[in-house]
């Protein structure tokens, strides 16, 4: 994912300008609001299921220190109202920190972002000491094997890990657009996330693989997790962190984002700030809890499908900026109608045909077991299931390749007669020349 991230980082440094921008010159001046809609909407999703798991560890934690009575409360909607009051809890502050601007998110995440280190490596060393080693996990035997059966898991499982970051890779220049220089961004990037990336899961791996031995079964979920402490100390430490690890995800990866997004649809009417208060609210619609307690939709169905839908855009992004402009891009033009990237009325054809293209390729094979998942049959096309499988590989280079076929195939005539019409209607009249 650092390859994709890295090449559509370029453009935010180097002209200051945010995803949303960034995307008209693929998709037009107003074409790009379907693709900064479609990244919005996912992070929508995503900022709902981040805040029902930061609102749970407000809930698990507090029920810790207050007993049972905060565990037993009358259910509302299948939940105890504390739940629910602990959801509310921890999307407002979400939120709070986004009405304070670009400016508080960039304070907050200095000093936020390493919390999630501090809880990770507080959980692994207590593990190690607990379960006096790592568990089973360096000890057993391979379950799968290197054969069919180990990739049929593999790849499925890679394009739900990349769903992750599929969102950052289209975005990352609401970011870098605030970056010093092309090598400060790029070393920066280069180094944290390969070694993050690598570092958290590995820790999360021992941490699951002691559990096993300390509690009886793998327990996955730091939240959980840390409800089995009985310290006060102990416990309000993990609230505090917990809490403030997540906030950092959250607002850095799924508010900046869509709040940038939904602006871009009215510049005039809706702020970032306003478009941070969508974005809540269409999170809360979504009901994220739901998805997370239907394992087949979220791993499957969710985080498949998301990863592919992006994957498309991130092709025509990479293939626009780098082969077909070669880096250059008409500032003005991005800002004005009637400019460089006006195309057919505001809209590329070419590059939402490719983006369709893609989706479909990669999405297009989605399925479930009947029953048990949200689809009532084997997939929407049951022949694209092998593709589903490898669904963002797909969808980038399929995406990528379509529009760069189109683009050679079509190119936008319209750019060379607007080129000409602005140069005659700039240029001075004979006598005004001599005058």
């Amino acid at each position: 994912m650092l390859l994709p991230i890295l090449a559509n980082s370029h453009a935010g440094t180097k002209y200051g300008i945010p995803f949303p921008v960034y995307a008209r010159a693929p998709f037009g001046v107003l074409g790009a609001n379907f693709p900064a809609v479609m990244r919005g909407l996912i992070a929508c999703g995503w900022f709902g299921i981040q805040t029902w798991i930061g609102g749970e560890a407000i809930y698990v934690v507090t029920a810790q220190l207050t007993g049972k009575w905060w565990t037993n409360a009358p259910a509302i909607g299948g939940h105890p109202w504390t739940m629910w009051l602990s959801f509310a809890i921890f999307w407002a502050m979400n939120i709070l920190i986004i009405l304070r601007g670009m400016g508080a998110v960039r304070r907050f995440e200095n000093w936020a972002a390493p919390a999630v280190l501090v809880v990770a490596s507080f959980l692994l060393v207590w593990m190690l000491i607990s379960a006096h080693g790592f568990g089973p996990l360096l000890s057993q035997g391979s379950q799968l094997g290197w054969g069919t059966g180990f990739w049929k898991v593999f790849f499925p499982a890679l394009m739900g890990m990349i769903a992750f970051n599929a969102t950052l890779s289209l975005n990352i220049p609401d970011f870098t657009r605030y970056g010093g220089s092309q090598r400060s961004q790029l070393i920066g990037q280069s180094i944290s996330l390969p070694t993050t990336m690598t570092l958290f899961p590995f820790m999360a791996v021992l941490i699951t693989s002691g559990s096993i031995v300390v509690f009886g079964h793998a327990i996955w979920d730091p939240v959980q997790l840390m409800g089995k402490f009985s310290n006060p100390i102990v416990i309000l430490f993990g609230l505090a962190a917990l809490t403030v690890a997540t906030l950092s995800v959250n607002v850095a990866a799924n508010i900046v984002s869509p709040a940038n997004d939904f602006s871009n649809i009215a510049p005039k009417l809706i702020s970032f700030k306003t478009g941070g208060i969508i974005t809540g609210v269409i999170a809360v619609i979504i009901q994220p809890w739901r998805l997370l307690e239907n394992p087949q939709m979220y791993v499957m169905t969710w985080l498949g499908s998301t990863g592919g839908l992006l994957g498309a855009i991130c092709g025509v992004l990479i293939v626009e900026y780098w082969i077909v402009r070669k880096t250059a891009l008409d500032l003005t033009g991005l800002y004005v109608r009637d400019g460089a990237y006006e195309y057919t009325r505001g809209w590329n054809w070419r590059a939402v045909a490719s983006t369709l293209i893609g989706a479909v390729l990669a999405v297009g094979g989605a399925y479930s077991n009947p029953g048990q998942g949200p689809f009532p049959i084997n997939g929407f096309v049951p022949f694209l299931k092998p593709l589903y499988d490898y669904g963002w590989f797909v969808a980038i280079l399929s995406g990528g390749l379509s529009y760069l076929v189109l683009t050679r195939l079509f190119p936008d005539r319209t750019a060379d007669l607007r080129e000409t019409r602005i140069t005659s209607e700039a240029a001075p009249e004979p006598e005004a020349a001599l005058v």
